[in-house]
């Protein structure tokens, strides 16, 4: 019995060895890197400081260097800089940067743009030879500085003085310069302490010596913090107060620039840097790398200036710490990692290894599984804690770990006829069934405790194997098998799991991980679709980038509780669900580390694990807190057609011919976060979201613009904008002086064109107007010329009638008026005008000779208005015989009985000839009825086109109206302005 217990032992033994071994190892806290790589101009690095914006400067050997988190702006002597070695960097109240260079020679940035002795007045006045090592602005705006050799200068707004020391014993060698709360400017160095008064220096024994001008921290309020022989010492109303004893062997090195508080002191030397501590042990960064200087930023982030570049390590609630293989692990590739009920953590590895960190990570133990056949990355690790073993899978296989806490035997699962499986994920319900996802399908192992081998050829479809090429697979808390495959999302194991509309939803989808929260709630992680919330059936919720999420491919899970973590392409997240609420918190503080090439994770109680290529990173866990402020967006450079403006609040206005403008900015940020901007011009627009940090507007219109800009992270709100506003001037041509003119001018000439045209138009229509009036006028005389036969007949008839009776008398009356109607037709043929006088004697001579011819069947009277002077009064020619010629044919004749003509002339209105031409023939309605065609009266058409004509031609109005009087007889009314 004792043979075989020895035996067991020994084999135990055996077995340990050959697959594990122990080391002890030590957390490193991350630390962020940047060199030429990045976008320094060097490597060697003297000095840095942060500016009142926020940029971290840094002073190279090859020029100066700006950044805001992102990106390097450099500076050389290309840009301005009188000398490219910058060994300090320091800030006036006036926002000046000003940069002390290895010459001597002085130089400043502000509003971007260097000023050197070329451009600048002031430094003109600073002519300085001696290296500055020191600068200092007092609270009366003198600029102080402090060289290498016995000399102090100081410049009072006006002069440079400058002051040496023939005291041995006060001498300003390497002198720095600082004011206390009493408004006393003192002077210190190695050798002496002073006090300027009235421009004096007085020694002072109360004060120590500080060990170099590089062991002097100067506060805000008077307080000073510097290094003697005994450690560190605070300087306050005089008062000297030992803070912190530091080791004579630190203190006898090579120091840099400190960076010093009440209880701490940070330490740069040749070995890296020294972190002092009231009640802790000192700890120590960058091992072996040269460091000049150690500050710290407002948002309590340690920069240590370096000569292999800059590195940044985080505020101490933000830091992140790595475990790789130079702290003891077997490679930096990390693929799964889990814990046990002892605190240890299993980390899963490449070449088949998994290493297991001890409590409180001490020490690690490897255990080689390539011993046992399994071989390539672990790429997930799952503990049954019931059976005290721990499940692994690797590409091609499945393994378990037994007696974990014990002597830690590892198997393969066996498959009888030796096929190769490829396997994409495992799960292990609670009732000891396993489930695997492979390349084939989705197979599961009922109590592989027992067994744990398979045959894959006895596999039942649809009992426990299901075909198709699957991704993940998952147990619930009932013991339902949720899967993954090219379909999309199927459910075993009970009715009703999720509905054919849901189902439908991931149709297609590649779902990549799968788990279920502590109230029973399904998640499903997508890849490109963001994360699904499965609850009795049905979708609940679906929470992508547009809800903060860092990334729609979501890769894998962690279930803490009701909070899910969930690794993405972009970062991590930590969600919770309460109710309608959804809070998601971003760690965006570690995007430096876990943005990219996270594999798994697994979260404690106080520590949240990532597994990485890069090693085991891990950090405390935090509770949910309200949104960070967003930095604040600043713009660093404005250009103006490729010329460089001064940038400022409101700009000058801008030239109309130079309507493209470009603004160069960036939010100040060392957390690595994902910023997004937005941006608009005008305070009406709509804001436009972009990540590029360079916007260019072309072809501007003129007019008023505000130019804001702000930007957010996930784990951010929007910043308050920064406003930037211009004015785009108008061309002459677009001001309103001109535009006025311009309309005035056009308005005048459309006049001009207008009237041009109107008159031209006019003209032509007055000389149709003249044309058809002569053409009228011509065949009216022609009508007249040429006389109504009938009426030339019946007169000869007549005169003949007289001539046989003898009756010669009456012959030659007839013939004598014949004769004068002729001779007034042909007089008046050529008048477009005559005198009322001249009408009338025609009248009476046409309506003589009608007489004669008709004798008792025509009667007619003419009465005229006494007042009228028929000789003034003029009227057209040839007006009125038309309508008597008519009244007489076609309304006196075809009455049997004749008829009687009534001609009055009356004046109306002292401005109107009233003529009225009456007859009680049958009517002029009548005469139209009897006609057998469309028949008009030529002469009487033809008068009233004429009266049209004159009317239009001679800017007369002549108004003629007929009308039937009842059932007979027709009144011709005619009105004539009197002319």
């Amino acid at each position: 019995m004792r043979l075989v217990l020895k035996i067991k032992i020994l084999f135990t033994s055996i077995l340990l060895l050959l697959f594990s071994t122990q080391l002890l190892i030590a957390q490193t806290s991350y630390i962020e890197h940047y060199d030429i790589k990045d976008g320094l101009p060097s490597n060697t690095c003297f000095f840095s400081i942060q500016d009142s914006q926020g940029y971290i400067w840094i002073g190279t050997d090859a020029g100066v260097s700006r950044f805001d988190g992102k990106y390097f702006r450099n500076f050389s002597i290309d840009d301005g800089l009188p000398d490219n070695q910058i060994l300090q960097i320091k800030e006036d109240r006036l926002g000046r940067i000003w940069f002390l260079s290895f010459s001597g020679k002085l130089s400043y940035f502000k509003k971007g743009k260097i000023f050197n002795k070329s451009n600048s007045d002031l430094l003109r006045k600073l002519n300085i030879t001696e290296i500055i090592i020191s600068f200092f602005e007092d609270d009366e705006g003198r600029l102080w500085f402090g060289s290498n050799k016995n000399i102090l200068y100081m410049y009072d707004g006006d002069k440079l003085l400058r002051f040496s020391s023939r005291d041995m014993n006060m001498q300003f060698i390497n002198a720095s310069v600082y004011q206390d709360a009493q408004q006393n400017i003192w002077i210190i160095n190695e050798h002496a302490v002073m006090r300027y008064k009235n421009g004096s220096f007085y020694p002072a024994t109360h004060i120590p010596n500080t060990l170099s001008h590089k062991t002097i921290d100067i506060k805000t309020g008077g307080k000073l913090l510097l290094l003697d022989a005994t450690g560190l010492r605070s300087i306050d109303n005089g008062i000297s107060t030992i803070e912190l004893h530091i080791p004579k062997a630190m203190l006898n090195t090579k120091l840099g620039f400190i960076h010093a508080s009440a209880t701490e002191l940070w330490l740069s030397n040749n070995e890296g840097v020294t972190v002092y501590q009231k009640g802790s042990p000192a700890k120590q960064y960058l091992h072996n790398i040269p460091t000049s200087q150690v500050i710290k930023d407002r948002s309590d982030n340690m920069w240590f200036t370096t000569s292999n570049g800059i590195y940044m390590l985080p505020r101490e609630e933000n830091r992140t710490y790595i475990i790789g293989q130079a702290e003891g692990l077997s490679s930096n590739y990390i693929k799964s990692i889990s814990k046990d009920k002892h605190r240890r953590l299993w980390l899963g590895m490449d070449k088949g290894v998994i290493n297991v960190l001890e409590k409180n990570a001490v020490s690690i133990r490897e255990l080689r599984l390539e011993t046992i056949g399994a071989k390539g990355n672990i790429k997930q690790l799952h503990i049954d804690s019931l059976n005290q073993s721990m499940y692994f899978s690797t590409d091609f296989s499945i393994g378990r770990i037994n007696d974990i806490y014990g002597v830690q035997k590892p198997e393969l699962l066996q498959e009888v006829t030796n096929s190769v499986i490829a396997v994409k994920n495992f799960s292990l319900s609670s009732r000891n069934e396993l489930a695997i996802a492979s390349a084939s399908g989705v197979f599961s192992i009922k109590n592989p405790l027992q067994n744990f081998q398979f045959h894959a050829l006895k596999l039942s479809k649809g009992q426990n194997f299901y075909a198709g090429r699957a991704y993940a697979v998952h147990f619930n808390q009932e013991g339902a098998l949720w899967y993954s495959n090219i379909d999309g999302l199927n459910a075993i194991g009970a009715p009703g799991l999720i509905t054919a509309a849901d189902r439908a939803y991931f149709s297609e989808k590649r779902i990549n991980d799968i788990n279920t929260l502590e109230n029973g709630m399904l998640v499903i992680a997508t890849d490109g679709y963001g994360l699904a919330y499965i609850q009795d059936g049905k979708i609940i919720k679906k929470i992508t980038v547009n809800d903060g999420l860092a990334d729609n491919i979501c890769k894998k899970l962690f279930v803490d509780g009701n909070h899910l973590w969930v690794i993405t392409n972009n970062g991590i997240n930590n969600i919770c669900i309460d109710g309608p609420e959804i809070e998601i918190q971003s760690f965006e503080y570690t995007n430096a580390l876990l943005k990219n090439d996270v594999n798994d994770l697994y979260i404690g109680k106080t520590t949240a694990y990532f597994a990485t290529n890069n090693g085991l990173v891990y950090f405390p866990k935090k509770g949910f807190t309200k949104k960070n402020k967003a930095p604040k967006v600043i713009v660093s450079a404005i250009l103006n057609n490729n010329s460089n403006l001064e940038v400022a609040d409101t700009l000058q206005a801008l030239n109309p011919s130079k309507n493209n403008i470009t603004f160069i900015f960036s939010a100040i940020d060392f957390q690595k976060q994902d910023l997004l901007y937005r941006f608009r011009l005008k305070p009406e627009d709509t804001w436009t979201e972009t990540r590029n940090r360079r916007l260019e507007f072309s072809s501007l219109s003129p007019g008023n613009y505000t130019f804001e800009i702000s930007t957010r992270s996930n784990s951010t709100d929007w910043s308050d904008p920064t406003r930037i506003k211009f004015k785009l001037e108008e061309h002459f041509w677009q001001r309103n002086w001109f535009i006025f003119v311009l309309l005035i001018a056009a308005s005048f000439t459309f006049y001009k064109i207008a009237v041009i045209i109107t008159k031209w138009q006019k003209n032509q229509e007055q000389k149709q107007l003249v044309l058809k009036h002569k053409i009228l006028i011509l065949e009216q005389r022609a009508l007249l010329a040429m006389m109504n036969p009938h009426f030339i007949f019946n007169v000869m008839n007549s005169v003949q009638h007289y001539i046989n009776t003898k009756d010669t008398s009456s012959a030659n009356k007839i013939l004598t008026g014949f004769a004068r109607l002729i001779r007034k037709n042909l007089e008046i043929c050529t008048k477009s005008f005559i005198s009322l006088e001249e009408e009338l004697e025609y009248l009476n001579l046409y309506l003589g000779l009608e007489k004669k011819r008709f004798g008792g069947k025509l009667n007619y009277t003419i009465e005229i208005d006494p007042n009228i002077d028929k000789e003034e009064i003029l009227i057209p020619s040839m007006l009125l015989q038309p309508y008597i010629e008519n009244a007489i044919w076609h309304g006196i004749m075809p009455k049997e009985e004749g008829g009687h003509i009534n001609i009055t002339m009356e004046v109306v209105d002292q401005e109107q000839l009233l003529i009225n031409i009456v007859d009680d023939g049958i009517g002029i309605e009548n005469s139209q009825k009897l006609k057998n065609t469309d028949h008009t009266s030529k002469g009487m058409s033809l008068t009233q086109e004429r009266v049209q004509l004159l009317n239009q031609t001679e800017d007369i109005f002549i108004q003629i109206h007929i009308r039937q009087r009842g059932e007979t007889g027709t009144m011709v009314t005619i009105q004539i302005p009197i002319r």
